[in-house]
């Protein structure tokens, strides 16, 4: 009976993994490396993908600023309305792109935030704090719920005693809370920052140009066609996978 869940569980997951690993190997071996060295000295592509992943983070960077004290006080927090605020947090995940594109350029385009910004010399529409307002709208939650999940690992009592032993509170949150919860940080960081790197249906809203690795993609398409297209996302999918895995292990390595 062992062996027979095994076997089912294995070719199970062999399916879904085959699922996802076919379609990156088809798309490399499509382009070749001729194609693939030929992307990579394309200075259009690379300052593209440079942009998109540049922005993704500083976005990511902004949103670990404000989004920890709201992960934090969620989780060691019951309140009336915490349901409420965690439903607001996970809404971005579930609309529609170009929905929260429009939401975004009828907020940032117009009235009192439009005023606010413009007199600090901030534009959103077809510049960098364009694309990354869509980008961190989009996939904040995959941060903050990760950090939030993280600090709910972290047993209260650690900080009880560190605040019992003269500890303040941003004491205890900086030295006990935060070391604790920082895997669940990072792995949400890289989520929010790869999520970030595949937007495309909100930014082409508010910023067609200058254009990210996915506008670049949809725009050669359109153009010139999958020859012209796969090449961008065979350098985005390389660069962004090299990261992702240098990251992510060092995370793990450091946790061991």
């Amino acid at each position: 009976m062992k062996y027979l869940f095994n076997l089912t569980f294995i070719l199970l997951a062999a399916l879904v993994l085959l699922f996802i690993v076919i379609p990156l190997i088809s798309i490399f071996s499509g382009v070749g490396w001729t194609g693939l060295s030929e992307a990579f000295n394309d200075s259009e592509i690379i300052l593209s993908v440079w942009l998109t992943m540049k922005v993704s983070f500083y976005g990511t960077c902004l949103v670990l600023l404000t989004g920890l004290p709201l992960a934090y006080l969620i989780a060691r927090n019951d309140f009336r309305g915490k349901a409420i605020i965690e439903s607001i947090i996970d809404i971005p995940v579930m609309l529609p792109h170009t929905a929260a594109g429009i939401a975004l350029l009828m907020a940032f385009n117009r009235g009192l935030m439009e005023r606010f910004f413009s007199k600090l010399g901030i534009q959103f529409i077809d510049t960098e704090a364009g694309i990354m307002i869509a980008m961190m709208f989009l996939s904040s939650p995959f941060l903050i719920n990760g950090a939030k999940e993280g600090f709910k690992n972290v047993d209260p009592k650690l900080e009880n005693v560190a605040r019992t032993l003269g500890a303040g509170r941003f004491s205890v949150f900086f030295r006990v809370a935060l070391p604790n919860a920082r895997k669940d940080i990072i792995n949400g960081m890289l989520m929010m920052w790869s999520r970030g790197l595949g937007e495309f249906g909100a930014v082409v809203i508010i910023a067609y140009h200058p254009m990210i690795a996915p506008v670049l993609i949809y725009d050669r398409f359109n153009s010139y066609g999958l020859s012209y297209s796969a090449p961008v996302a065979a350098v985005m999918i390389a660069v962004s996978l090299t990261t992702f895995l240098l990251v992510r292990g060092l995370n793990n390595r450091k946790r061991a």
